[in-house]
């Protein structure tokens, strides 16, 4: 049975990025895998101190950031797990500092400084390809995503994931519902009607993707 790790790297816990993390799960669990969701803002820890613990000549930390708090759990799992999820709402062009924290201290200890001489690239420690998919959401339309540049900003998080883990893809969720009652902020910036126009024929559509995700992940070879 394959075993999926999913973690919402956002501060709802029943929101967009939640509700695209939870029909991923549905996804892997169509096809038999088995998955255990984490909400990191419910997780206390920090991201990499650069104690270098795991580049240390004859280090035993397997993989696994040598920091003990209450990540260290989580990333055990990660490493032996058969694929991973993880998804973040988009802050000021960038994912929010809890996923950024937990990819620094789950891909510095399996990254390396050592080049491998058969391809000139840095080798890798991991145990075996552990595929990935990453859920970005976001309130601004798809033009202004593209406008400022957001897929380039956003991709380096993926081509890390994959550069270090071996696969990775990207399911990217724009112009979304963002508050349950849109007269109660001052917000004349859009337009809640078309925001509801979207969440009603757009985020259906992206919902089917992320169960679709879900599945690619649990079924990777």
């Amino acid at each position: 049975m394959k075993r999926i790790i999913i973690l919402n790297g956002s501060p709802r816990k029943n929101f967009n990025t939640a509700k695209l993390l939870k029909e991923a799960q549905m996804g892997a669990e169509s096809v038999g895998a088995e998955v255990e969701y984490y909400n990191l803002y419910d997780v206390n820890f920090k991201g990499c101190m650069s104690c270098f613990a795991c580049k240390r000549k004859g280090n035993n930390t397997n993989c696994v950031c040598a920091i003990k708090d209450d990540l260290r759990p989580i990333l055990e799992k990660c490493v032996k797990a058969d694929g991973i999820i993880i998804g973040s709402p988009v802050y000021f062009s960038y994912p929010t500092g809890e996923f950024r924290s937990f990819l620094e201290r789950l891909l510095f200890p399996i990254h390396t400084y050592i080049v491998d001489k058969e391809t000139g690239g840095l080798k890798s420690l991991r145990p075996k390809v552990i595929p990935t998919g990453v859920i970005f959401t976001m309130n601004c339309p798809k033009e202004m995503m593209e406008k400022y540049n957001y897929p380039l900003i956003l991709n380096d998080n993926v081509h890390c994931l994959e550069h270090v883990l071996g696969y990775s893809e990207a399911l990217y969720s724009c112009d979304t519902y963002q508050f349950i009652d849109y007269s109660k902020y001052d917000i004349d910036l859009f337009d809640e009607k078309h925001k509801a126009k979207v969440r009603e024929e757009q985020f259906p559509k992206d919902m089917q993707s992320a169960f679709e995700m879900g599945k690619r992940i649990a079924e990777f070879q």
